[in-house]
């Protein structure tokens, strides 16, 4: 009972500082994520701990499904934020990223997990596919403003359509991964499957049930005559029912729900893009976001402090992970981008500030659980230090950065 009781006291003390400590650390080289790990961190290095660390080598299937839930969270908090039309033109440093930096990247991951750790083709390009997509959890401080905010200028904006969007067009190259080493171990061909269900029917129909679907749950939303619209209820939730409802539909006719959720708040965004209600929504799911963002967080904390994440760590580990970061997600962003009409300290932000984080996680979780990877362990430990890598050194730096990416702005 005494233990249960110091749990819940833990837990309303993260609920206040989800929503204190944002602002306290405006203006500080710190981000909310680093403040959590190190709360986890604390709880398992005090006697009272409450907590046992969740080592997701251990508990995979509740990694899968925790950090499943707050991404979905996330990029339907994504895409009600983006005031942007859809257009080719609009969203060219989107599609920049999405269809030439994060190949990129998935395949120089994927050397390095070859070449470095030693991995098979089918764990290297699992490492690859998990480390490529940017996070739109962790992604808040370089992301664009609430809707209607103005705080939408082309650094912010390709940060945040691409964590929303690369989610989504990840998951070929996991089930491709999945379906290489599923093929060496029954000798069966698996191009033709992996190209006709993986690649195009999954992606059609996550994009085309997340528009769809946005579409009817906008006309729903915000026209149906005497005043009976889901506005009229000011009620915020109705975000979360929308998330679940384009994500679980889309997986229900096997298609890629991540896709769905971002789709449906840009099509719901399109029904009406003026109505004050977005504001709600917007509000009520990047405060769900921030909670189990910070909840789990907490957790990895705990796990990482325990030392048994960790135990494998090695300088092949370490070196991967610096190559990643400040070399292989960098180059295929700047090449990504070459002809982009934006200064080259504009392309240079959007290039370094790939940030890693619980999406990784959950690819990862996901993929182990279908097929059976060589070097499971190395590929945790990698991810794990990786997203830690990545939450300390863009949460030091984004900051100053973006504060003097701001005034460059305003100068001009």
């Amino acid at each position: 009972m005494q233990s249960y009781a110091l749990l819940l006291a833990v837990f309303g003390a993260i609920v206040l500082l989800t929503a204190w400590l944002p602002m306290l650390l405006k203006r500080l080289p710190l981000s909310l994520p680093m403040v959590c790990i190190g709360i986890g961190v604390l709880l398992v290095w005090s006697s009272f701990s409450p907590l046992v660390g969740v080592n997701p080598l251990e508990n995979r299937i509740l990694t899968e499904r925790l950090t499943e839930f707050v991404v979905i969270v996330a990029l339907m908090g994504a895409g009600l934020k983006l005031d942007r039309v859809v257009s080719w033109r609009g969203w060219e440093s989107s599609w920049r990223l999405l269809s030439i930096a994060m190949p990129l990247t998935i395949a120089g991951i994927a050397f390095l997990g070859w070449s470095i750790l030693g991995l098979g083709i089918g764990a290297a390009l699992l490492l690859g596919a998990v480390l490529a997509p940017t996070d739109p959890v962790l992604a808040s401080d370089i992301q664009v403003g609430p809707p209607q905010s103005g705080k939408e200028d082309e650094v912010r904006f390709a940060l945040t359509s691409e964590a929303g969007l690369n989610d989504g067009a990840a998951f070929p190259f996991v089930y491709l991964a999945i379906a290489i080493v599923l093929s060496n171990a029954s000798g069966e061909p698996f191009f033709t499957h992996w190209l006709v269900v993986d690649v195009l029917w999954k992606i059609a129909a996550g994009v085309g049930i997340g528009w769809l679907g946005g579409k009817v749950m906008g006309y729903v939303t915000f026209r149906l005559p005497k005043r009976s619209g889901l506005s009229e209820t000011r009620d915020g939730f109705v975000a979360l029912g929308i998330t679940c409802l384009a994500y679980g539909s889309t997986e229900f006719l096997h298609g890629y729900g991540f896709l769905a959720v971002f789709v449906a708040a840009l099509a719901l965004r399109s029904v009406e893009r003026q109505h004050e209600y977005h504001e709600s929504l917007h509000d009520f799911a990047e405060q769900i976001e921030r909670l189990l963002m910070m909840v789990l967080l907490v957790c990895f904390g705990a796990a990482i402090a325990e030392g048994s994440i960790f135990g494998a760590l090695s300088w092949q580990v370490i070196v991967t992970t610096a190559l990643i970061l400040f070399v292989v997600r960098p180059l295929a962003g700047w090449i990504g981008l070459i002809g982009f009409q934006a200064s080259s300290r504009e392309k240079a932000v959007i290039a370094f500030f790939g940030i890693r984080g619980l999406g990784s996680f959950y690819y990862l979780a996901f993929a182990l659980g279908q097929a059976e990877f060589e070097g499971a362990t190395v590929l945790w430990v990698t991810v794990c230090f990786a997203v830690l890598s990545s939450i300390v050194v863009h949460g030091v730096i984004v900051t100053p950065v973006m504060r003097k990416l701001d005034r460059g702005s305003r100068r001009r």
